[in-house]
């Protein structure tokens, strides 16, 4: 058996965070007529880099077969939209962008953060590589190259003129097999005195909080700043700012370029840079334990669900999002347990989770069946969904997260 290396620094990886068991992959959301055939399953096992200290699974398949058929839309979530209004709002004044500026998005989904810069009357360009939101882009008139990022793309971008002078990735730097690949080519990307933005789940809040369920395929690294700090410059590239933001249950901002153009990195990436190495994340002190800590989420979600059917309690989920199907699958619950789970997105109406087969549905159907318990499965999101179904409270109906800890409420 090969042992697997870390995708940055190559080192042998041996030490597992957590092993998640076999799973499908989070998005591969299933017809009717798939359920009877067999389902792919790959192993979720993370490992900690004792050299560079990068959290990572161990690559699989080909990132084509992912993004194949990709029913993730970003503009479905209106507090997702909400923060990618402000920040450009923000980063548009913090860099004085204007009609000579190039803004490019890499991973641009369905255009939910370029229409902003657009309605700014800046020049936007996104790169992506699932054609299912790339076409919605393209119909908001969201200019969309429809391909994978790395240096291949950056070296198209530089030659036809295309440098940024804000190039943005968010929740992207983790969904990237090729780390050094990707990273080298957001360098050639960007015009010499141009700002990368890079925003993705902190792995300190994942590991303090135990958000175990962030840990699916389509996330091949798992990061914190001491890590991307490395990565970057390895490349030429400084991580002169940071900032901490509340998405995705803690999630970091980075503020990078050229490091001829930003030699010394703000006190605000130094003092969190402090405050992951006195936490031990450049040793083994941080990671022990986190395993535990899943097991008893598991035990906790399970007992609750099999008391609800005793009970012949009704469960119902919300959000048939990756996070949750993570959750799903490593708790091995299914249809008997969790009748439906509903969601805004019309491309997973009507569809099955991947694994759990559990049926999705539009919201309406809450209302329509009103199910004693509501499991919000995307947990960051719960003052959201929450409000959106205020009134099943009308019914005595009650809602239930399961990370970083079970709560019926």
């Amino acid at each position: 058996m090969i042992q697997a290396r870390c995708r940055f620094c190559s080192a042998p990886l041996s030490r597992v965070l957590v092993d998640l068991g076999l799973s499908p992959v989070s998005n591969s959301f299933l017809k009717e007529e798939q359920l009877g055939t067999a389902e792919p399953r790959f192993p979720l096992k993370t490992f900690v880099c004792e050299e560079c200290f990068l959290v990572q699974i161990e690559p699989f398949g080909k990132p084509e077969e992912i993004f194949d058929d990709y029913v993730y839309f970003s503009s479905y979530s209106q507090s997702w939209l909400a923060h990618a209004k402000q920040y450009a709002e923000t980063i548009t004044k913090k860099l004085s962008l204007g009609a000579d500026s190039l803004v490019v998005e890499i991973a641009s989904n369905d255009g939910y953060l370029l229409q902003y810069f657009r309605g700014l009357d800046i020049p936007v360009l996104g790169v992506e590589p699932a054609h299912t939101v790339a076409k919605a882009a393209e119909a908001k008139g969201i200019p969309t190259w429809q391909r994978f990022f790395g240096v291949e793309t950056a070296n198209k971008l530089a030659a036809e003129g295309k440098q940024a002078d804000l190039l943005i990735g968010n929740n992207v730097l983790a969904h990237v097999p090729d780390l050094n690949d990707f990273v080298a080519g957001l360098a050639i990307a960007l015009k010499p005195r141009g700002t990368i933005t890079m925003e993705f789940p902190h792995l300190m809040q994942m590991i303090e909080n135990t958000q175990f369920d962030t840990i699916y395929h389509e996330h091949y690294s798992y990061l914190s700043l001491v890590a991307v700090q490395r990565v970057f410059a390895a490349h030429g590239l400084t991580v002169y700012d940071v900032e901490e933001i509340p998405t995705h249950g803690g999630s970091l901002r980075i503020h990078a370029g050229h490091a001829t153009a930003f030699a010394s990195p703000s006190t605000r990436v130094m003092k969190l840079l402090e405050i992951e190495r006195a936490k031990g994340y450049e040793c083994a002190a941080a990671y022990e334990g986190f395993a535990a800590k899943v097991d008893r989420i598991r035990a906790d979600l399970l007992r609750f669900l099999h008391e609800a059917k005793s009970e012949r309690k009704k469960v119902a989920g919300y959000g048939a999002a990756a996070k949750g199907n993570t959750l799903l699958n490593y708790c091995a619950v299914g249809s008997d347990l969790i009748a439906f789970v509903a969601d805004a997105n019309p491309h997973k109406q009507s569809l099955f989770l991947p694994g759990s087969h559990i049926p999705v549905a539009a919201p309406e159907r809450i209302f329509a069946e009103q199910p004693d318990y509501v499991l919000i499965l995307p947990w960051n999101l719960t003052d959201e969904i929450s409000s959106q179904l205020k009134h099943i409270r009308d019914w005595g109906g009650r809602f239930v997260t399961a990370v970083p800890a079970l709560r019926i409420f």
